[in-house]
């Protein structure tokens, strides 16, 4: 049985995954056309590239189709129900940071704080007599963050492109998203609160907890961890 490595297959965070796999002298490569989801792994011997986008490397690892995947933290903890008990965090790679935050109007001079968030909220539901509205893709991480900060009369809107424009359009009143500058947050007049931090991500080889592994595929973990300074 061979070692499955699931890798972004495209972009900057393909690129950087291959660069950080090299640094550490395992050779990462797409084999025939940007086409073709194909390549090869030279350096240890018994593993088997596939090349996936970055949203489907968390359902692969879960599902245990593939044993390691390299991808956002944000995506794992967000697609993953029970994920530490799916999944193992090998090593954070130092590459594809971003932040999920909150974020209102900047014209919103009273709220800086989740704390004013929920005030506003409780205001604009007595006033307009619906919720304050979200918009985000990260339904999970955004409800289990409110809920902790006992935030409530708000609801969540989904948001599968850009989340920044949805105040803007009058299709939410806040939103909750990945930034990794800023600078579209304020080209679109909206601040992040000050304790609006949920989720500092940044890409991480991850290990399936389920998926079947006879003993060469542990032999070839073995030797990938000592060549990639894993640990035990």
């Amino acid at each position: 049985m061979t070692l499955k490595l699931g890798v972004p297959s495209k972009g900057r965070l393909m690129d950087k995954t291959f660069d950080w796999f090299a640094e550490h002298g395992v050779q990462i490569a797409r084999t025939g056309s940007d086409r073709e989801y194909s390549g090869r792994v030279e350096g240890v011997e018994g593993i088997e590239l596939v090349l996936l986008s970055a949203g489907e490397i968390p359902r692969e690892l879960s599902a245990g189709r593939i044993h390691l995947g390299v991808t956002g933290s944000d995506l794992v903890q967000e697609r993953i129900a029970d994920w530490e008990n799916r999944v193992q965090a090998l090593e954070p790679m130092g590459f594809g940071y971003a932040d999920l935050i909150i974020a209102v109007p900047r014209c919103w001079a009273d709220v800086d704080t989740l704390d004013d968030l929920d005030a506003a909220a409780a205001a604009f539901r007595a006033a307009h007599g619906h919720r304050l509205r979200i918009a985000t893709k990260y339904h999970r991480l955004v409800r289990e963050f409110l809920r902790e900060a006992g935030v409530a009369d708000y609801q969540l809107v989904d948001s599968q492109g850009a989340t920044e424009g949805t105040v803007k359009n009058l299709t939410a009143e806040a939103i909750a998203d990945i930034t990794s500058t800023g600078e579209t947050l304020r080209a679109n007049h909206l601040k992040i609160l000050s304790d609006g931090l949920i989720h500092r991500s940044q890409a991480t080889l991850f290990k399936s907890r389920s998926a079947p592994c006879d003993d060469a595929c542990r032999a070839s973990f073995r030797a990938l961890s000592d060549r990639l300074g894993l640990g035990s």
